[in-house]
């Protein structure tokens, strides 16, 4: 862990968590407006004021059993409030049975794709470029940059590979992937780093939208965002235990929100899915209170065409958990959310990429 932070300490003392980590005053220059989120029941209060507005709409699209659509941010951009996750596309067995799988997911509404240039070796971005072949109007793409602290020259290098393996000539979203070690922030801003990749690329017409992702300790992507750069989005784990351990849902969703950047959930089943596989949860809870956040989409990892059909159901019905809901939800199941033993993409290195620990000389 990146510690330094007690995880529970933490959950209790949301509401003062600026103080904890980082100067408030160079934060509240930094990021805005955060008085005002403060000032609404502390971030939970932001968090449920954003939903009802966030979520709206797609009730309204959910009666017609279509897969409902939420704005991106302030790009100005609709996107699918599901998004087919691409690591787990690169783990079906079999090319041919991948690309069915997709295909049906793009006939069926959803109409955001994830993807990284490091996932299983590129054979993610491979069978997700065969698959888009005259497809590629439907769909709002998007891959990160693996650079794990490397240069600009690195990222641009990377960048041209996506494009090729993907077969476009550009990305709606390139993101930043797997910010989660103390020092990445640094790292990624320093002079020649990957966030000149990002602007040169948006100067060149190869990627209109950008923005990063991590899974480890929220006080990494706040030191992210304290650099006030153009992000688009933030891809952030978000779930039922979340909310009681570690919280990136109390910390940075509200700073995400306030300031117009998209944010995208991940880790809604807990990465790996073993609290459902348990019996906590089920996946219908776990999708719609997710969903039920402020959110612009839910990275889903879908394996096989059983997977996406069950999620194409939860969000073709869904319906916005009321706050007693949400708050029942997370009380069920706060004594497994403790020591993060189904979020052990926080609380252990399981998660983490070989290729990020390698530029770490971790291994």
């Amino acid at each position: 862990m990146h510690e330094g932070v007690d995880a529970m300490d933490w959950t209790r003392k949301s509401g003062h968590f600026w103080s904890a980590l980082l100067d408030r005053r160079q934060l509240l220059k930094t990021l805005g407006a955060v008085g005002s989120v403060l000032a609404l029941d502390g971030p939970r209060g932001v968090t449920r004021a954003l939903a009802d507005r966030q979520v709206s709409s797609t009730v309204a699209d959910s009666q017609s059993g279509t897969v409902p659509r939420r704005m991106l941010g302030k790009t100005g951009v609709e996107v699918s409030a599901l998004c087919f996750g691409g690591a787990h596309l690169g783990r079906i067995d079999g090319e041919n049975e991948a690309i069915r799988v997709l295909h049906e997911a793009i006939d069926a509404g959803i109409t955001f794709l994830d993807n990284a240039w490091e996932y299983n070796h590129g054979i993610s971005e491979e069978r997700m470029g065969k698959g888009l072949q005259g497809r590629r109007q439907q769909v709002f793409l998007m891959t990160k940059v693996c650079t794990h602290g490397r240069g600009k020259r690195v990222a641009m290098q990377q960048l041209e590979e996506s494009l090729r393996r993907l077969r476009t000539d550009h990305l709606d979203l390139w993101q930043i992937h797997e910010v989660i070690y103390a020092n990445d922030p640094d790292r990624h801003f320093a002079p020649d780093g990957v966030s000149e990749a990002m602007l040169e690329a948006k100067r060149q017409g190869k990627v209109r939208f950008i923005g990063f992702t991590g899974h480890k300790d929220p006080a990494i992507h706040l030191r992210m965002l304290q650099h006030d750069f153009p992000f688009d989005t933030c891809q952030l784990p978000l779930n039922v235990f979340d909310g009681t351990y570690r919280s990136f849902e109390q910390s940075v969703l509200p700073v995400l929100n306030e300031r117009g950047i998209a944010p995208l959930a991940m880790k809604s089943l807990s990465g790996n899915g073993d609290a459902v596989k348990r019996g906590v949860v089920t996946p219908e809870e776990a999708l719609r209170y997710v969903l039920s956040l402020p959110v612009a989409t839910v990275v889903s990892g879908i394996d096989s065409r059983d997977v996406l059909r069950q999620n194409l159901a939860i969000a073709r019905t869904f319906t916005p958990m009321t706050v007693a809901e949400m708050e029942g939800l997370r009380n069920r199941v706060a004594s497994y959310a403790k020591e993060g033993q189904f979020e052990l993409f926080k609380s252990s290195n399981r998660y983490d990429g070989q290729i990020g620990r390698e530029q770490q000389a971790l291994s």
